[in-house]
């Protein structure tokens, strides 16, 4: 290995953090993982004729936060999105191999179910043109709840997990679209919450955000670290160091290598992982 890769790696990872985000990651925890929550074995996937995903095998594991990196085009957003088949709102596309959630096939779970269970927040924020309370309380209405006093106690809940209740419960009536655009993304991701997910993805949540709006947002992200798994793509080295238990590198639709953050920064096993963290490859 040679002494720039390693000093420049350990620049990546030698981040000054929120407090509340600082935590020193147990390699005995890392080395025993948890069951995995979703599952992908030899999967593919196409728009019309283009092969977006080539082969992808990994185990994604319950309550840990898996960041997903690579260049522009290399398919982590497109995997990402296969996991509640977001795809399929897309003519002419198909999957090959496995994606599974619990051991149960994707593609064969209904796809409310699964995007009750596998909730998605996206690049931009992209809140509802109604209150901030009507943001969460509508896909509660949805989805079945009905008794008032219920609603608004999950609507503080879900304010409360995504760290935002503090800044909005004086003004829950108020449009969503008042509030800043890190206040938005945290009301999307409360959103997501609302109705108990066993999975969050996170599509580049914090790439039209400035760093302080992205400090809370990963701190959010963090905290919810124990409540569910959490999938996060990302261009920022950093935030994966940061964030993440284990990241994944893609590169040209195919996983290139998969493992804890620290090893695949710090010792990136692939060339070409080597190349894209140091910033060669990009």
């Amino acid at each position: 290995m040679s002494t720039n890769f390693a000093s420049g790696a350990a620049v990546r990872m030698q981040i000054e953090l929120p407090a509340a985000v600082v935590r020193v990651r147990s390699a005995q925890l890392l080395a025993s993982p948890s069951a995995a929550t979703l599952r992908a074995e030899r999967f593919s996937f196409y728009y019309g004729a283009f092969q977006a995903l080539h082969d992808v095998s990994i185990d994604i594991y319950r309550h840990r936060i898996t960041a997903l990196i690579g260049p522009s085009g290399c398919g982590k957003s497109t995997f990402l999105r296969a996991m509640n088949r977001m795809g399929d709102t897309i003519p002419k596309t198909r999957a090959t191999g496995r994606l599974s959630l619990d051991g149960a096939s994707v593609a064969e779970l209904q796809a409310t179910d699964l995007r009750r269970r596998v909730g998605m927040v996206f690049q931009r924020p992209n809140p509802f043109p109604k209150s901030i309370y009507e943001n969460i309380a509508y896909g509660l209405r949805i989805g079945g709840m009905r008794n008032k006093t219920t609603i608004a106690d999950a609507v503080e809940k879900s304010l409360r997990r995504a760290a935002l209740w503090s800044e909005v419960k004086d003004k829950l009536q108020e449009p969503a679209f008042a509030l800043s655009g890190g206040q938005q993304q945290r009301l999307c991701i409360a959103r997501a919450l609302a109705v108990e997910p066993e999975v969050l993805l996170l599509d580049e949540p914090c790439s039209a955000l400035d760093p302080i709006a992205t400090a809370k947002v990963e701190e959010t992200v963090w905290n919810l670290r124990d409540e569910c798994t959490t999938v996060i793509v990302t261009h920022n080295l950093q935030q994966a160091a940061r964030l993440a238990d284990y990241t994944a590198f893609f590169l040209m639709g195919r996983l290139i290598e998969f493992s804890p953050t620290e090893s695949l920064l710090l010792r990136p096993q692939q060339p070409s992982t080597q190349d894209y963290v140091t910033g060669r490859l990009g």
